[in-house]
């Protein structure tokens, strides 16, 4: 995928913000040619804003978007994630681990969640960043009740992993 919007949009590098924050934020492309969250339409300078684009960069994305089977298939199809609890896991008496990810991070999500698993904690949610999107992405893992400090070690152990935050 990555390759076919660096293929596309190279030449235009305001388009491609704009193409990256619809998937960063699970925005997708209707058939009306707008830009809907859900079933939630958004209004070119919402997106134009957050792209920190012209919000003529909008219209332009959406029509090379059409003109490519592939693209609009894609950018048709994309689902928003839903709700992640990171910010209000306080409020619900939640745990929160961050792990920061280098750029070997095959297998992390796996050795994670089997460590929090043999502490006998709950996961009530996981989110991992793209690496593609993010510089230094992160893996958020949710947990059932907060998770004592001294499993950070542990996590630095995990090949890929660089910083471990948990709260």
């Amino acid at each position: 995928m990555w390759e076919k919007l660096n293929e596309k949009f190279k030449k235009y590098p305001a388009r491609m913000r704009v193409a990256e924050k619809m998937i960063e934020l699970g925005l997708s492309l209707g058939k009306d040619s707008k830009i809907y969250c859900g079933n939630l339409k958004i209004s070119d300078k919402a997106l134009a804003t957050a792209a920190e684009v012209d919000r003529r960069a909008i219209k332009s994305t959406i029509k090379i978007i059409q003109e490519d089977e592939e693209l609009y298939n894609l950018f048709s199809n994309i689902l928003p994630a839903g709700t992640l609890l990171k910010n209000i896991a306080k409020n619900l008496k939640l745990g929160v681990i961050e792990i920061e990810v280098g750029s070997q991070s095959e297998g992390i999500l796996a050795r994670t969640t089997e460590l929090i698993s043999k502490k006998g904690i709950d996961i009530r949610q996981a989110y991992a960043e793209d690496t593609e999107l993010q510089e230094t992405p992160l893996l958020t893992i949710i947990t059932e009740k907060p998770v004592n400090g001294d499993i950070i070690n542990e996590f630095l152990k995990i090949k890929g992993v660089t910083r471990v935050s948990i709260y």
